[in-house]
């Protein structure tokens, strides 16, 4: 029968020796009987458990229900038992796990000699999936691969790409800068890179032309969470400097790396925009891989491209003259393009994802669906 603590009525020093006596003769025959983890585990519970172990009903039927004058030797005397309880336990689970029982425990210790169990192998998250998918394009087309620190200075992340002082993108409500850095000078201030086109220029500092390298790596921008938007992110630019690059160059490399992509039935579009560093400049459209290009699908416009039958992807451009200057090229000699997109936003049009935010909040039974 396991052991049941007694109502006290005599709390005389004879009496409570004998319940003593009694608490632990049960304690270590119930330890005696514990055969395996499990035992254990039921064990430790109704000695120990907070609510109504042993160890919480002395306490009440005991301690609390002492008279005044006997409440000291019997406080004591719980103590004394509570420090031989936890004593027990910890060594009936040593002996466990020593393997120093026998029958059924002896029987239940490791086999050496078992095969082992594999670990299930893991998948490439979507994410780093797409960016090697696109880094792999570019491979192809004989480029190499370049990475940089994430912590950058104001220089190579904005100086030398020809953003000046004043331009809107050094803010702080778009950039991310360390705190700490105003008694530097703005050149030499840290702060979280918000594209990888510093990589670039880092590059084109220790190489001289011919270069072709793409630029993959995560960025950062204080960006507030939503279904498009995220503080992180990823992106891959790349850059070719050469003799006679020209405008031509550029587009017909972005044009092969979107089929490459999205398929040989994609065409792509440029129209004008704007970027510090390159000039002239243009954002690249593709058309739509949803509904073929015509703005209509299942008898409705195309949610993916508005109707418009074609969707934004990246933004390009003919490299500024004046970022030569920053990494000793000579302008009239050279030329070449600059191109960056997000890697996220093409993860999102290859896998049908309808919130930036999902790649990052770690749920597996999202992820699971692309291993």
């Amino acid at each position: 029968m396991p052991y049941t603590v007694p109502k006290l009525t005599n709390f005389s020093a004879a009496a409570l020796d004998s319940a003593v006596r009694e608490l632990l003769s049960a304690l270590e025959q119930e330890s005696a009987m514990v055969a395996s983890e499990n035992d254990w585990k039921i064990y430790r519970d109704r000695w120990m458990a907070r609510k109504n172990g042993v160890l919480t009903q002395l306490n009440d039927l005991w301690l609390k229900a002492a008279p005044g004058p006997s409440k000291k030797e019997v406080g004591q005397r719980v103590n004394e038992l509570k420090g031989k309880v936890e004593h027990t336990v910890e060594a009936t689970l040593a002996r466990i796990q020593s393997g120093a029982s026998s029958g059924k425990l002896a029987a239940e210790r490791l086999d050496i000699t078992l095969p082992g169990i594999r670990r299930p192998l893991g998948a490439e998250h979507p994410v780093i999936k797409t960016m090697n998918e696109i880094v792999s394009v570019f491979r192809n087309l004989g480029y190499s691969v370049e990475e940089g620190p994430e912590i950058e200075t104001d220089y190579y992340n904005f100086e030398a790409l020809n953003f000046p002082p004043n331009h809107p993108a050094r803010d702080t409500q778009d950039t991310l800068f360390i705190v700490g850095q105003e008694s530097k000078v703005l050149r030499d201030r840290l702060l979280l890179r918000t594209h990888t086109s510093p990589v670039q220029i880092r590059t084109m500092e220790k190489m001289k032309p011919p270069v072709r390298v793409v630029c993959p790596g995560k960025v950062h921008r204080n960006d507030a969470p939503d279904a498009t938007h995220s503080p992180i992110f990823h992106q891959v630019e790349g850059l070719a400097v050469d003799t006679d690059i020209t405008f031509c160059d550029l587009k017909g490399t972005l044009d092969h790396a979107m089929k490459a992509l999205f398929g040989s039935s994609v065409k792509t579009r440029f129209y004008p925009s704007f970027f510090p560093f390159t000039e002239p400049s243009a954002d690249v459209q593709i058309s739509c891989i949803f509904c073929g290009g015509k703005g209509t699908r299942d008898g409705g416009p195309c949610r993916n491209c508005k109707a418009s039958g074609w969707i934004e992807l990246l933004g390009c451009g003919m490299v500024d003259p004046n970022v030569y200057g920053f990494v000793d090229y000579d302008p009239a000699k050279v030329s070449g393009f600059a191109f960056g997109m997000g890697v996220e936003r093409i993860a999102i049009l290859k896998y049908g994802v309808d919130d930036i935010q999902l790649f990052f909040n770690g749920d597996v039974r999202f992820l699971e669906q692309f291993g």
